[in-house]
């Protein structure tokens, strides 16, 4: 069974984030919330083996009425909770209840120190709320004399704000956030180009092998642990096999008419192990992987 695992919340966001199909609008499979008498059920059949959730998938966990509730029923469990946000919903109120729930990580994406550069990709948002959350958030640990949650803030390096990335450490260090991290991006259609990578190679997934041609810097290589450590659920309930596969495409089952048991040691789940372990390149959701996923600083 697994260690860890991915549930989300919702599919639903209030941004336009270009790079991301919630942002984009682009899913194949439906849009809606997940119900708490599913999410209680899932954690049941998981906690005795769990030992930490991310309540994230696609879109923005804060528009979920019940995700604070998501949150304490696994604290209450003893599994450790983390979740990321665009944070333009943590009012005072909110982040009173965030401190109370118990989550122990909450990461921030803060892509731009300005808002010009912040709104390039985080289309539709506000820089100067995402600030307001923030000092909630640190306000009301410090009320509460709480160490939760782990504020992390997470700048996303673009070509467009790459230049800010001095100026975002310093930010963060004013602000008094618990820790930062710089995240490379992922790209589609990278092959020929993208606007979005950065010029400096530190901060790309990708390399230039030719004059505007790119390639994913690590190896595709014939092995992943994530498919024996964890999964994620979506918010209907249908297992897929990693983060990778935002569109579901990959389904090794459904919660809604089997038990998670059954799914995680089922055929389907053997066969598309077996297929990693096969040629990865062959399967369309590895073809985007890299190790460029880790945040670091």
């Amino acid at each position: 069974m697994p260690v860890s695992a991915s549930i989300e919340p919702t599919t639903s966001c209030n941004l336009r984030c270009p790079q991301c199909p919630s942002g984009l609008r682009s899913f194949s499979r439906p849009t809606g919330m997940l119900q708490m008498d599913m999410f209680r059920d899932t954690i049941d059949q998981l906690a005795p083996t769990l030992t930490y959730l991310i309540l994230y998938f696609q879109g923005e966990p804060y528009l979920n009425p019940d995700f604070l509730g998501f949150v304490n029923y696994a604290h209450q469990k003893n599994i450790y909770t983390a979740t990321s946000s665009n944070a333009h919903h943590i009012s005072e109120k909110m982040a009173e209840e965030t401190v109370k729930s118990g989550l122990d990580r909450l990461i921030i994406s803060i892509d731009g120190v300005t808002q010009d550069t912040y709104k390039e990709y985080r289309v539709g948002g506000s820089l100067d709320k995402v600030l307001q959350s923030t000092q909630n958030l640190l306000q009301w640990k410090k009320k509460l004399k709480s160490k939760t949650p782990h504020i992390i803030w997470q700048f996303i390096v673009f070509k467009h704000n790459e230049h800010q990335i001095p100026a975002f450490k310093d930010l963060a260090k004013t602000y008094g956030v618990d820790d930062w991290a710089i995240k490379t991006a992922q790209v589609y259609d990278y092959e020929n180009g993208n606007d979005l990578i950065p010029d400096d190679g530190r901060y790309s997934r990708y390399e230039e092998v030719h004059t505007n041609g790119f390639s994913l810097k690590n190896k595709m290589l014939d092995h992943c642990w994530r498919m024996w450590q964890g999964c994620v659920i979506t918010w209907d309930g249908k297992v897929v096999p990693c983060c990778f596969d935002k569109d579901a495409e990959f389904r090794m089952g459904n919660l809604e008419s089997q038990s998670f048991v059954k799914i995680w040691k089922g055929e389907a789940y053997k066969n598309f192990r077996s297929k990693i372990l096969g040629g990865r390149k062959n399967i369309s959701i590895c073809q985007n992987c890299t190790e460029g996923t880790k945040v670091w600083d």
